[in-house]
């Protein structure tokens, strides 16, 4: 597969294709040599970041190198000139479907979100069972009801735990609980928010030193205001990696955003701020948006869950239009209790009441019934699931047990064909998407203003050809088949979250960012179904590698199977509780501040 023997694959039709056990498909796992740009070296930052932007943004050079690299790194042969049968299919959104759920609670098309909100907390678990607690080093991660109830009872108030630019909406939130009238379990609760989904009174800035400023925030996202309808105090916004174009977290303009497990390893990205506050216990809950693992993934990296749902379930209004098809607000959280009541929260209702929106109810799952799930079925591509670390893999395989043997549920051994033909394609959907979108503003711009590794990913974005693009949304098209097929016979499929843990934060890339191609596709390598297909997916910690750095197993649904994927991550939870929660080393108390 090196450059000369680059022959277009000719695909055969989707309904041919064996996804059982048995089948001869080629499972291709990415590698340094089948990554983008990495011929020059696995690992580039520093002043070899700027010599390989300087080359690419060459008129004539850069176009020959990309030419080249495009075509070892398989999307010339995969991709752009493959035969393939199908039709492209240019959206991952879903038709209503009426897939029946175990052990839900159906909300009412009318509630609001602060009412949804109340709802959710009917689905949970008694308190105490719900605390994630290391007896040996007195650690407890603090959840939503933990804060509503500190509040109702008196022993702390909003106002008490909040500094300036927010003491207005926690003063508020004060005087609803002293009137004994808080709108929701989440008033007065501290939410963090990406810097990719727009909250007044904050800029916008999408990672970036200018896009603040072209783009003007003038309300709030969606999500954002009906988490103030239900009282939660909006704490400000997180660092992400620069226009969401990586994977490390690392941001040339705004600092590099570290692990709370370990401050000299990434956080991962995009949404890395939102995960490590999550994870340092500075708010049981934080927006992100994923567009490409980019809420799963640094969720597993830190030791949180994080949660996309289906495409459409929650709006996409106030989001940086970054990449239209793939990309959605997503959820993290510190426990999955937390992870459904902010689910509840922003789950838009608008779609609900619209001809041409139509989706499922809304389903909550009633977590307290989660341990009489039964006929649950788990679909498992072992060449993909191994695909990781040692570690991870007999973590993850060691969670997978527990479940078979606490709740007798199954595990179906299938085949998911073309994983690597689907990360390329999704790779040219994102990047044709992100370079369109931001034409207005990167056209006429100075280089500069830019961080190196996203000038050079910009670049090669828009490389990209109508080919490109059309083809790419062919194989998006089956992909859907396959998926589809496979939830024929499976509730969800399960793989590990990532096929590394986080790795070490290098000196040589905070000012210039950094290209780490083996950690990069490693990172990513479970993430990419839910966006390019609009599936719903979820992850959850289920342990530690040998270095003390979480893992997380995820779970990815059928569509609008929300609360099935909830209440698979809550027993995953309930079975790992005493592998799951250590203490971060940067961890703060805020309920117990003395």
């Amino acid at each position: 597969m090196g450059l000369f023997s680059s022959a277009a694959k000719v695909y055969k039709p989707a309904a041919e294709v064996n996804l059982g056990p048995d089948s001869d498909e080629h499972y291709i796992s990415p590698n340094v040599k089948a990554d983008a740009f990495s011929l020059l070296a696995p690992r580039v930052a520093g002043i070899l970041v700027k010599i390989f932007a300087w080359v690419l943004e060459m008129p004539v050079i850069g176009w020959m190198v990309l030419s080249f690299l495009k075509r070892d790194n398989l999307v010339n042969k995969l991709v752009s000139e493959a035969e393939i049968p199908e039709p492209p299919l240019f959206t991952a959104t879903h038709s209503w479907q009426d897939i029946p759920e175990q052990n839900v609670n159906l909300t009412k098309p009318g509630f609001s979100p602060a009412e949804l909100v109340q709802e959710a907390v009917s689905c949970l678990p008694a308190e105490l069972e719900s605390a994630l607690v290391d007896p040996s080093l007195g650690f407890r991660r603090w959840t939503i009801r933990d804060f509503f109830k500190a509040y109702s009872s008196g022993q702390t108030t909003p106002a008490m735990l909040r500094p300036e630019d927010i003491m207005r909406q926690a003063e508020e939130s004060t005087l609803r609980y002293q009137q004994g009238a808080p709108l929701s379990a989440m008033d007065g609760v501290l939410v963090a928010v990406k810097d990719e989904i727009d909250c007044l009174p904050y800029p916008t800035t999408g990672g970036t030193r200018w896009l603040g400023e072209a783009r003007r925030c003038v309300s709030d996202a969606s999500c954002v205001a009906q988490l103030r309808l239900c009282g939660a105090v909006m704490a400000g916004k997180t660092n992400m990696h620069e226009l969401g174009a990586g994977t490390s977290g690392i941001n040339p303009h705004h600092g590099a955003t570290r692990n709370p497990h370990d401050a000299g390893k990434v956080s991962g990205g995009s949404s890395g701020g939102s995960a490590a506050a999550v994870c340092a216990g500075l708010c049981p809950v934080a927006l992100g948006a994923d567009g490409g693992g980019s809420v799963r993934m640094p969720a597993a990296l830190c030791g949180v869950v994080g949660f996309k749902p289906t495409a459409g379930r929650l709006s996409n209004s106030g989001l940086l239009p970054l990449n239209w098809t793939v990309g959605m607000p997503g959820i993290l959280a510190g426990t999955v209790e937390d992870t459904l009541v902010a689910y509840a929260a922003i789950a838009d209702q608008s779609t609900r009441t619209s001809p041409l929106l139509q989706q499922p109810e809304l389903n909550l799952p009633l977590l307290t019934c989660t341990p009489s799930m039964a006929n649950i079925r788990l679909a498992k591509y072992a060449k993909w699931f191994d695909d990781s670390s040692d570690d991870i893999r007999s973590c993850c395989s060691k969670a997978l047990q527990m479940l078979r043997m606490q709740y007798g549920w199954e595990t179906v051994e299938v085949t998911v064909p073309e994983i690597e033909e689907m990360r390329l394609a999704h790779y040219v959907t994102m990047g044709s998407e992100c370079t369109a979108s931001l034409a207005k503003y990167l056209d006429d711009m100075d280089k500069s203003e830019i961080g190196w590794d996203v000038r050079i990913g910009l670049t090669a974005y828009k490389s990209f050809s109508s080919r490109d693009y059309l083809n790419a949304q062919r194989l998006r098209c089956r992909q859907m088949y396959f998926h589809e097929k496979i939830f024929e016979k499976a509730d969800a499929i399960v793989t590990p979250m990532t096929g590394v843990t986080a790795y070490p934060l290098q000196d040589d890339a905070l000012s210039t960012g950094e290209l780490d191609y083996i950690n990069g596709a490693a990172l990513v390598r479970y993430s990419i179904a839910g966006n390019f297909l609009g599936l719903p997916a979820i992850t959850v910690p289920v342990g530690y590698d040998r270095s003390g750095l979480p893992i997380g197993l995820q779970f990815i649904g059928r569509p609008w199977s929300e609360a099935t994927l909830l209440h698979l991550a809550y027993a995953m939870q309930e079975a790992c509780t005493k592998d799951y929660c250590r203490k971060p080393k940067v961890y703060f108390d805020i309920l117990n501040k003395d």
